[in-house]
């Protein structure tokens, strides 16, 4: 063990390693699923933002050398 901080994490870490070694990967493939799916959340959130602000014609339009030339101006 690294480390004997008594912190949330460390809790949760000495659990997982009192599981047997099955256990052990079966936990790591539902926190990659569970993270896998967060992101997918963020990235809809994102796109739906993007619509909105599409709709609401708050978005802007051009190459990436209008974004560097609006970025260097501003």
């Amino acid at each position: 063990m690294i480390s004997n901080q008594n912190t949330s994490f460390q809790k949760a870490i000495d659990a997982v390693e009192s599981l047997p070694f099955d256990d052990r990967e079966k936990v790591i493939e539902i926190l990659r699923m569970r993270i896998a799916e967060q992101r997918r959340d963020e990235i809809a959130a994102n796109a739906q933002e993007a619509l909105q602000a599409v709709r609401e014609k708050r978005a802007q339009f051009g190459t990436v050398e209008d974004l560097k030339k609006n970025l260097l101006e501003g």
